[in-house]
């Protein structure tokens, strides 16, 4: 049954990536259970344009949890308190009538702050520039019986290409590591015949962007895993580890 809330947000407002930046405090009134997250903001976003005032800058796109483009830190939680949901994708059931909610942008030395909870995650896209891709020519479609996949091994594969590149793991890191992130599409192709031609190259190519970026290391907090949306998994870390021992060494041994 819809209801309706009564909310306090405490709201990181920021000019551009010089500014100091601020919380400011705003109320939320009359907001339904039914509505997501994002709706919330959009119902005090008109609020505060109405009254003249600039409205707070969010990212988002799809608004169906699948383009990652709407990640923010809700009470010191990457995406919310909802296990596995994108920040588009949480509803306001999930919050109780009178709470105070805090918002802030993913904090990372490599995602700066565009303006207010919007970061710029182009060192993402350089990751996956350095390798995350599969450059020989394959041709046509080849039929899917002539390269023969072991069931286990397309079902890694797909969990670690469900990665969507949100940042929430770099947000929840106390390293601000990019590990999960990078794991994923390493793994992803990895785990893939196509994919094997470059192993060595691409493993070593991104993990060198990754740390010229300014990412942290990974000491196996699992807050990446913890609040992940897709639930990519840091098995897929370990994985990445090995292939990178592979390459130093130059062996083939899956």
């Amino acid at each position: 049954m819809s209801m309706n809330l009564n909310l306090t947000l405490k709201v990181w407002r920021q000019k551009n990536s010089n500014d100091k930046g601020h919380m400011e405090t705003y109320e939320a009134r009359d907001i339904s259970t039914e509505m997501s997250f994002l709706e919330m903001l959009d119902v005090v976003n008109e609020k505060l344009a109405l009254e003249g005032k600039e409205p707070i800058a969010f990212d988002n796109d799809c608004r169906e949890g699948i383009c990652g483009t709407c990640g923010a830190v809700v009470n010191g939680i990457a995406h919310g308190p909802q296990k596995a949901t994108t920040l588009c994708q949480l509803h306001m059931r999930h919050f109780k009538d009178g709470d105070v909610i805090y918002i802030e942008p993913w904090r990372s030395k490599a995602f700066k702050v565009v303006k207010d909870l919007i970061v710029d995650r182009s060192a993402f896209d350089k990751i996956i520039q350095a390798g995350g891709y599969v450059s020989v020519n394959t041709g046509q479609a080849p039929e899917a019986n002539n390269i023969p996949i072991s069931p286990e091994k397309a079902e890694l594969a797909m969990d670690a290409a469900a990665c969507i590149g949100c940042g929430a793991c770099v947000a929840a890191c106390p390293n601000a590591s990019a590990m999960l992130f990078v794991s994923a599409k390493i793994s992803h192709l990895a785990l893939l015949p196509q994919g094997k031609v470059e192993a060595s190259e691409r493993t070593l190519s991104m993990l060198r962007k990754m740390d010229e970026l300014g990412f942290g290391n990974c000491s196996n907090e699992r807050e990446c895993e913890a609040v992940c949306p897709k639930e990519i998994s840091i098995a897929n870390i370990a994985r990445f580890n090995r292939e990178f021992i592979k390459a130093n060494l130059g062996s083939t041994v899956e």
